[in-house]
């Protein structure tokens, strides 16, 4: 058997991590694209922990599903404002439409350069602006992935950029960014996550390092995810 395993470079996890970013992103610049979701005052702890350690930042909201455009919206923003590291602070729309404006920073030429299915396909020639990925939900798994799912309005389809170079360098997991989740939310993100688990589980290219994650993803799913619905402040079920 042969199999390839690879994710964000570094994966800090644990309740309260979150005020480990400042010093963090100042290793990579002065200058953050704070790419936020719909609500982007939800990351305003995030923007005083930067402001703490002296890291000036632009926020970027993203209300829906990335598409094309925002993506080039938020690359302009970040090239006018001399960004020099890309922080999301949200669920997976935010994570993916992060990663790729990281990914456009420091490549040249068009998105569709190198979109699948509605582009023309090219690899990236150069590692991403560096990226730090903080999930808001437990669902999509966006912070240790390398592809970005965006959406195309002309054409009427999701496409994925996908690089290696698109893992982040750091992906800052703090389960306390989920207690105030309503429950739907929970629940709608926390059956994503269990899917996410059992597909790969059952796929045909399934290996010993997924399904080692795989089953015991599983197991925490199913003792958690009911009582994380009921009680959202419930830290052990979180």
């Amino acid at each position: 058997m042969r199999f390839e395993f690879a994710t964000a470079t570094r994966v800090i996890f644990g309740p309260g991590v979150l005020r480990e970013v400042g010093p963090l992103a100042r290793r990579f610049a002065p200058r953050a694209l704070v790419v936020a979701g719909a609500n982007p005052r939800r990351a305003e702890p995030l923007l005083s922990l930067l402001r703490e350690y002296g890291v000036a930042a632009n926020t970027f909201p993203v209300p829906g599903e990335p598409e094309i455009e925002t993506v080039q919206q938020g690359v302009a923003l970040a090239k006018q404002e001399n960004c020099g590291v890309v922080i999301s602070f949200g669920g997976g729309s935010a994570l993916d439409a992060g990663k790729a404006i990281a990914a456009m920073l420091s490549n040249t030429g068009e998105l569709l350069d190198y979109l699948e299915v509605i582009g023309r396909g090219k690899a990236l020639a150069e590692p991403s602006a560096p990226f730090i990925a903080i999930p808001t939900t437990a669902g999509t798994g966006s912070e240790v992935t390398r592809n970005a799912v965006l959406a195309s309005r002309a054409q009427g389809v999701k496409v994925s950029l996908r690089s290696p170079f698109m893992l982040p360098r750091v992906a800052v997991v703090d389960p306390e960014l989920t207690y105030d989740l309503p429950p739907a939310v929970t629940a709608s993100t926390g059956l994503d996550a269990l899917t996410q688990l059992i597909e790969p589980y059952v796929c045909s290219r399934a290996n010993p390092m997924t399904d080692a994650l795989c089953v015991e993803g599983i197991r925490r799913a199913a003792r958690s995810l009911r009582a994380a619905f009921a009680d959202g402040r419930n830290a052990a079920a979180r």
